[in-house]
């Protein structure tokens, strides 16, 4: 059984017992987090598809850890123009455990 999720503005295929990073989450580590925006959920071949979202379709996931990713070097030059801009960036995440799709 799968389902796609929103959460943080993106989408995510999930599946239960998966682990994804997601953007952050206020919840705490070891919390339980219901995912109630649900926009599809498959079954073998049977696939319930929202408009926009499945209704009484939920996720729940449990809250693993907070972190940062890598460093995404921003790097700008303009030629002829002696002007360089180095810049670098990490986005924070949350990282949960699919436990159920509901």
């Amino acid at each position: 059984m799968f389902a796609v999720i929103k959460t943080g503005g993106k989408q995510y295929r999930v599946n239960a017992g998966d682990r994804v990073k997601v953007e952050t989450l206020p919840n705490e580590v070891g919390q339980q987090v219901t995912l109630a925006e649900v926009l599809a959920v498959g079954d073998g071949g049977q696939v319930r598809i929202g408009a926009p979202l499945v209704i009484g379709a939920a996720v729940l996931a449990t809250v693993l850890a907070h972190g940062r990713h890598d460093k995404v070097k921003i790097f700008k030059m303009r030629r002829r123009k002696h002007s360089i801009k180095h810049a670098g960036h990490r986005q924070n995440f949350t990282e949960i455990r699919i436990d159920s799709i509901a």
